[in-house]
């Protein structure tokens, strides 16, 4: 029977009791205060690195104009107690020159403690001014500190001795307030980042995911179909597509339930049918019996209808089911089958339609017999009804040919009539179901059912171009699983 699967059941349904519980904003919003807090790590290091240099830079700075002035005031020339405001103003305890082979002591308050750690500006590297930016933080700013660099007026060197105390504070309030711009900076950003891509992308994909859902609920109301923003990018293109395939299915849909109704109409209509043709057969059969010449002329003609018409029944009644059986596949030897399928055409030795097979009697195909069998008469009938169109009928001229052969794994078998071909019109929906048959007593069902049983059993069924008549070639695959096995047994 016909029938009309749901096809938003079992899987379809099992995704509607489905709660987004960490959504596309969410993930949005994380990602985006992740990449601009990396983004101002990045900025952070570096800056406070940066930061530390320029710090000594500026102690070192004013060592230099003290050396100068210091340098060019003779010996003794400076009281103690101005060389100790210098050296305030410069926040070191001790100013060292060196010039050739001779270092001068500058100034020097008190007794300095001992050096803690040896910096030498003139050859930080960045990676290393980053690490001992570093250092600075975590060591608690108790350390005195060595700083090396260039002297004034062509020395080798100047070194000065300072705590690291006042560095360490410095960099702790630079850096808090470098945070805090951060943190506003980042906070702005993200905010602004999260609206232009929630406005530009999340809504968008939130608004087609609701109407898919929506629509999967009833596909057959049209009104949940969405309607496109009109939008020239991918989602505005992606909504047109969404839009033009629910559309499509919608009115699929609408078909498939007329058909599914009609469908049940057509079957119980033909199921009653055929058994009315059932009966009427008999009553042409005793018909058949009598001596009157005109009964004797028309009732053949009369039991040719029947059949036609109760076979037009029965393949109308097995294309509408559902599913056909898969294929029970085994070696089945050709010859036999054919001459079985002769047998059931009517078709002896003093038809007026001939029937030539040629084929190696030794021939097996890897093929469920019955559906075989089925392809076979299916398109035998066809040619034999394209043929006794014709009439009268010669054997000699019109025929019915058979041929088959092995090409490795494959077997085809080669259907052909000597009748007057398939028009070209009609060539492009030979396989579509109750299209007009292009022979005159066809049903249109035939071929559709037979290019259905030969693909349940992966091979193909096509028309050969450029015969006389119409040929048609079957090729049936053998089953990978049943080679196999062969070749490990001839292997034993």
């Amino acid at each position: 029977m016909f029938r009309l699967q749901d096809p938003f059941s079992g899987s379809y349904r099992a995704l509607k009791e489905r709660r987004v519980r960490f959504g596309l904003s969410a993930k949005l919003l994380l990602l985006t205060i992740a990449f601009i807090t990396a983004a101002e790590l990045a900025i952070f290091v570096p800056s406070m690195a940066t930061f530390r240099q320029r710090w000594l830079s500026d102690r070192v700075a004013a060592a230099r104009t003290a050396a100068l002035v210091l340098e060019a005031a003779p010996e003794e020339a400076v009281p103690p107690e101005l060389a100790r405001q210098i050296l305030e103003s410069v926040g070191a305890q001790v100013v060292v020159v060196k010039r050739e082979d001779t270092r001068r002591l500058l100034a020097i308050s008190d007794m300095p403690p001992a050096i803690d750690l040896h910096i030498d500006m003139r050859q930080t590297t960045m990676l290393e001014a980053v690490w001992e930016a570093f250092d600075t933080l975590i060591s608690g700013g108790d350390r005195t500190l060595r700083v090396v660099a260039a002297a004034p007026r062509d020395g080798d060197f100047l070194e000065i001795v300072l705590s690291e105390k006042p560095l360490r504070a410095a960099m702790l309030r630079f850096g808090a307030t470098l945070s805090v711009l951060s943190l506003l900076v980042s906070a702005i950003a993200g905010l602004l980042v999260y609206v232009s891509l929630h406005r530009m992308f999340v809504r968008p994909m939130r608004r087609l995911t609701e109407r898919m859902s929506a629509y999967r609920e009833a596909p057959e109301d049209a009104s949940r179909i969405i309607v496109p923003s009109g939008r020239g990018d991918e989602i505005g293109i992606a909504e047109e597509a969404l839009a033009e395939l629910q559309r499509g299915l919608s009115q699929t849909l609408a078909q498939k339930s007329h058909l599914a109704a009609l469908g049940m109409a057509v079957s119980k209509i033909n199921h009653d049918l055929r058994n009315l043709l059932a009966s009427v057969q008999l009553i042409s059969d005793r018909l058949a019996d009598l001596p009157d010449p005109t009964v004797q002329r028309f009732a053949p003609k009369l039991m040719n209808a029947l059949d036609r018409a109760i076979t037009y029944c029965e393949q109308t009644l097995s294309y509408g089911r559902a599913q056909e059986a898969l294929p029970v596949r085994r070696k089945v030897e050709l010859a036999p089958l054919l001459e079985e399928v002769r047998e059931t055409l009517g078709l002896g030795p003093d038809s007026p339609v001939g029937w030539i097979a040629s084929l190696d009697r030794s021939i097996t195909v890897d093929a469920d017999p019955d559906q075989l069998f089925r392809v076979l008469l299916n398109l035998t009938r066809n040619a034999r009804q394209a043929l006794e169109a014709r009439t009268p009928n010669d054997p000699a001229r019109d025929q019915i040919r058979i041929s088959a052969r092995r090409r490795g794994t494959v077997v085809e078998i080669e259907v052909s009539d000597t009748g007057p071909g398939i028009p070209a019109d009609r060539r492009e929906r030979l396989f579509a179901a109750f299209q007009a048959s292009a022979r005159r007593g066809g049903t249109g069902l035939g071929l559709p059912i037979a290019d259905e049983l030969v693909r349940a059993h992966g091979g193909e069924l096509r028309l050969v171009e450029g015969t006389m008549g119409a040929t048609f070639l079957i090729s049936i695959p053998d089953r990978t699983a049943d080679l196999r096995l062969a070749s490990r047994r001839a292997s034993a």
